[in-house]
Order: C-alpha cells, then structure tokens, then sequence
C-alpha cells in the first residue's frame, strides 16, 4: 500500500467504494488523497476523499483519464461554458 501523499495530481488509481472505481486523483495528503472518479456504470462522475488502504495506482487506460482536468468542480453547459451564476 503506498502512503496517500505519494500520489499527484492527474495520476491514475483505483478507489474502493462498492467495488473499485477507476479514478484520477486531484489532490493528497499526508493522510488522504481526493479524487474524481465514476460512482456506477454511467458516465456521471463523484468526487470524494480516500484513505490510502482505498486507493491503488492504475495502469489500464479509461475514459475518465481523457477528461479535461481543467473543468474539474466546476458548473459547464454541454458546450463548455460556465453555468450562469455559478462560481466557475
């Protein structure tokens, strides 16, 4: 198990929660490590905090890993653009 701040972001990993879970990892800790990640079998993503015991890198490719990393917790129409009245 590799310790959580060994992580960066855009690295590819595994998460647990009700199975493994391809993700990206956003941030890390020295505790924990934040991640954006595919919740079920849709294209929906969640974004949630792991500790290390629930992570682990990934090397098979995914569509998550394609997904422009700049539009990462913010609000956008299907075209792209902001969300009018939204913090993006």
């Amino acid at each position: 198990m590799a310790p959580a701040d060994s992580y960066h972001p855009s690295d590819r990993v595994w998460v647990y929660r009700d199975g493994w879970r391809a993700g990206v990892i956003e941030a890390a800790s020295p505790r924990a490590v934040t991640v954006t990640y595919r919740p079920g079998a849709h294209r929906g993503t969640g974004v949630d905090t792991f500790t290390a015991p629930y992570v682990t890198a990934r090397m098979s490719d995914d569509p998550l890993d394609r997904r422009d990393r700049s539009t990462v917790g913010r609000r956008i129409t299907p075209a792209g653009l902001p969300v009018r009245g939204s913090a993006a």
